[in-house]
């Protein structure tokens, strides 16, 4: 499970009052958990800007970190048969950044892709750890129901951060409790647009600058985007997407970090240019979200990419490099499985290739159809030297010292091993024999005739 798809969401929403996210009668109805329709149309939170009156503290309605830790629990609990609860440190303050894990199997290692989503990275946009919780429980309550609930448990491993930023979240702000902005000095501009690579530029100005998946990302992007309910119809953004460098530029965010060092395609999702919506309108922007969000995990798996290696004289998986002609991007295979995923644009032909030290590279030609992903598992070949010695990476040498050992053992004495392996199986044939007899003259009544066949 190499490939982390990474959705980073940034949501900039304001003002609140109602609670959202925990499994409250009011929300959980309004989002469709139950089946009920949803309240109110909500579209002027797109369109229009609304005014608002101070209050006293922006957060209430919203789960507080604590209520936010027992809404992850209770869904630990209530859909335990589909996810874990785990977590991977705690904030400057000392709380425990939650993570779900949806999956059919989830902890246990699989040929499978995985997809994060992150919420709350900016203190002061907390719609995302409402949301988060909304989707997890959406999945639970849709298993074995809806397809695409079925395609995302049974084929990706989701993971769910819903607040990376608790400590900013109790003090209201962007920043944590050492006031260092998680995303690196993102902007504090608003919008509705699915954000792509790169977000910086070498020159340092506003222009349009791609990295090597451009491609891939803009069709991502757009999977996101039409899937909502308005944000295709942006009149700020050609079809609600854009180049993060074209947009403004940032430097040292966690966007391009992740998809340099991570081997991580990530978005940055903008909802909206309000950071603290009243709470009522929660259930309409989980509404306008929901489709979005499952159909872009979902396509982890509908298009791309996908299969393993192994090594054709041991059957074995490889760890290795899996590359695409024409695109300057490496995707590692994962370590135990050597699985890989390679997200690419449906509708093109491409060339792939799989590398393994030690190993001849091979490589083949595939036409990645719309909406169907393609498998290409590789077989590789040990290198030989010229002298005839297997050329292998320094993994192999415990098992083939182990074959040259066994090899040794049967080559020396292996026709007296072989009579000797003849000679023991017929007298355990004969023995066997002998017994089973005896236990039926023991078993029958006296005076009755048997026959043996």
């Amino acid at each position: 499970m190499n490939l982390k798809f990474c959705i980073l969401f940034s949501f900039f929403v304001r003002n609140v009052i109602a609670r959202g996210g925990y499994r409250s009668t009011s929300l959980s109805s309004a989002a469709g958990f139950e089946n009920e329709s949803y309240a109110g149309s909500g579209r002027h939170l797109i369109e229009e800007n609304q005014s608002h009156h101070p209050r006293t503290d922006i957060a209430r309605g919203y789960m507080t970190n604590s209520e936010l830790e027992r809404a992850v629990k209770e869904f630990g609990r209530r859909c335990s048969h589909i996810s874990r609860i785990y977590s991977i440190g705690e904030s400057v303050r000392g709380f425990p950044l939650w993570v779900i894990e949806i999956s059919d199997k989830p902890g246990q290692e699989e040929p499978e892709p995985a997809f994060k989503f992150i919420g709350n990275v900016h203190g002061d946009e907390p719609v995302g750890r409402e949301l988060l919780l909304l989707l997890a429980n959406w999945i639970c309550d849709n298993y074995k129901r809806d397809p695409l609930v079925d395609l995302i448990v049974d084929k990706v491993h989701l993971h769910i951060l819903p607040s990376m930023n608790p400590d900013g979240f109790s003090f209201r702000r962007r920043g944590n409790a050492n006031k260092v902005d998680l995303n690196r000095d993102f902007p504090d501009q608003g919008a509705l647009v699915a954000n792509y690579p790169w977000d910086a530029s070498l020159d340092k100005r506003k222009n349009y600058y791609a990295c090597p998946d451009d491609g891939t990302f803009r069709f991502l992007a757009s999977i996101y985007s039409k899937s909502h309910y308005n944000m295709s119809l942006s009149k700020e953004f050609e079809g609600g997407i854009t180049n993060g460098a074209a947009w403004y530029p940032v430097y040292g965010g966690m966007q391009d970090w992740n998809y340099i060092y991570g081997g991580c395609f990530e978005l940055t999702l903008e909802i909206s240019d309000n950071k603290w919506p009243n709470a009522k309108e929660l259930p309409t922007i989980w509404e306008y979200n929901k489709m979005s969000m499952l159909n872009l995990v979902a396509s982890l798996v509908k298009t791309g990419v996908h299969g393993r290696v192994f090594s054709s004289d041991s059957g074995r998986p490889l760890p290795g490099l899996i590359t695409i002609k024409g695109i300057n991007y490496t995707v590692k295979t994962s370590g135990t499985l050597a699985d890989y995923h390679r997200l690419l644009v449906p509708g093109e032909r491409y060339e792939v290739m799989a590398t393994v030290p030690g190993y001849k590279s091979k490589a083949t030609r595939i036409w990645l159809e719309k909406e169907e992903a393609t498998n290409v598992d590789f077989i590789l070949d040990p290198e030989v030297s010229s002298d005839g010695t297997l050329l292998r990476s320094i993994c192999d040498c415990g098992r083939k010292s182990r074959l040259l050992s066994i090899g040794y053992f049967w080559g020396t004495h292996f026709e007296v091993y072989l009579v000797l392996i003849v000679v023991l199986a017929f007298l355990c044939f004969l023995l066997t024999r002998r017994i089973k007899s005896n236990l039926l003259k023991q078993r029958l009544p006296p005076k009755r005739s048997v026959l043996t066949v």
